[in-house]
């Protein structure tokens, strides 16, 4: 299994370097076409205003919305026109989370920036988060000072719940690319080690089969689990951690779990999620 389309997310008014960067990359490594995707939203004024004079500063606003739509465009074109067998434009003048989970269809994998602000403003970029929960395709989250798709050293983070098995499923294109895996599991506060120990080696055997070797890791408290993984992807060099998104919803809203939300949109590497 290879991917063959990666679709890559666009921001306004933020650098998108480091997704388009990250892009490219997998494109060049599997032959794949890439799809950019770009939205925004009128937002209503911060005033009153009615008549004539608001009909003209909504017309404003979509003259403003379509022009900054077209330099992402020449921004998405300029980055990776070179590195993919073909590439396509899918613009929208609409808020960009709905327009992106719409276009998820014909990706393979989507390729997102991180955002770690506390309020968002849905009308000018995606929020990772949203995506995570909804998207049905795996999601790398691209945090801004990321040069590129570091393969060298892959951190898979194991919990021994579906949304792991689905992610190392998905991910497993990138596994197969890494030049070394590590699989690590921080025990549960009410279980046993010696549990966590069979599940990694269970995972080891799996990717064994397909033609990956992997380490694993097994920490002896169940402490500080973001704190754990993050010290142990830091100790293997990983440029890239492979993760389950976990979370529920409440009212309508997707929720995330800590982990989650800590490698969408706090880490300094990249996040392959899944769910």
């Amino acid at each position: 299994m290879d991917y063959k389309t990666v679709m890559v997310g666009l921001a306004q008014g933020r650098p998108n370097d480091a997704c388009l960067r990250v892009a490219g990359d997998i494109a060049e490594r599997f032959g794949a076409r890439i799809i950019g995707v770009a939205a925004s939203d009128i937002r209503p004024p911060m005033y009153f205003a009615d008549g004539n004079f608001a009909q003209e500063l909504l017309d404003e606003e979509a003259v403003a919305i379509e022009q900054r739509l077209s330099e992402l465009e020449v921004e998405f074109r300029a980055s990776v026109e070179r590195r993919a067998t073909s590439v396509e434009w899918r613009p929208a003048r609409t808020l960009p989370v709905p327009h992106l989970l719409e276009q998820a269809r014909a990706a393979d994998i989507i390729v997102i920036g991180a955002r770690s602000e506390t309020l968002v403003d849905p009308s000018v970029a995606p929020d990772p988060s949203d995506l995570v929960m909804q998207a049905g395709r795996p999601i790398i989250v691209v945090p801004p000072t990321v040069q590129w798709l570091d393969l060298r050293s892959v951190l898979i983070a194991w919990k021994d719940v579906r949304e792991a098995r689905r992610a190392v499923f998905d991910a497993l294109p990138i596994l197969a690319a890494a030049r070394e895996v590590t699989i690590a599991e921080i025990p549960e506060r009410d279980g046993r080690r010696e549990d966590a120990l069979l599940h990694v080696a269970d995972v080891a055997a799996w990717l064994r089969g397909h033609g990956v070797a992997a380490n694993t890791v097994v920490p002896e408290t169940a402490s500080g689990v973001t704190e754990q993984l993050d010290r142990i992807a830091a100790n293997v060099g990983a440029g890239a951690v492979i993760a389950g998104a976990y979370g529920h919803s409440r009212f309508r809203e997707w929720v995330l779990g800590g982990v989650t939300r800590h490698l969408a949109t706090e880490s300094r590497r990249c996040a392959f999620l899944s769910r």
